[in-house]
C-alpha cells in the first residue's frame, strides 16, 4: 500500500497517460505492452516511490530486443480466460474484470 510504479525507458520517464499500447499496473508494477513495434527496442527501468516514506528506489535497466528470426520459443502466445459463469456485485459498488493475453 502507497507505492506507486514509473518506467523510464532510455532515461526518459514514459507517459503512459496518452499511450494506448502501455500499462502499468499500480498493484504489481508491471509494464504490459501490447503489439511490440521496432521503436519500443531500448533499456527499461521500474522506479517505486512511497510517498509515505519518502523514498524512491529504481531496478536494473533491462534491455528489450526483437527477434529477428520470428521464434517465440517458451512464451508462444496464448490466452487464458478464467472467470466464474457469474459474477455478483452489489448496486452501486465497483466490479473489476480482468482479461489478459501472454506472450514474447
Amino acid at each position: 500500500p502507497g507505492l506507486s510504479y514509473t518506467w523510464i525507458f532510455n532515461n526518459t520517464t514514459l507517459d503512459l497517460q496518452e499511450d494506448s499500447r502501455r500499462f502499468v499496473s499500480q498493484a504489481t508494477g508491471n509494464l504490459y505492452l501490447a503489439k511490440v513495434e521496432p521503436w519500443d527496442v531500448g533499456n527499461y527501468t521500474c522506479a517505486v516511490s512511497s510517498a509515505e516514506a519518502r523514498r524512491r528506489a529504481r531496478g536494473p535497466p533491462t534491455a528489450l530486443a526483437l527477434r529477428g528470426d520470428g521464434v517465440m520459443g517458451e512464451y508462444e502466445p496464448k490466452i487464458e480466460v478464467r472467470f466464474p459463469e457469474t459474477t455478483y456485485a452489489a448496486k452501486g459498488s465497483s466490479a473489476r474484470l480482468e482479461c489478459f493475453a501472454l506472450g514474447k
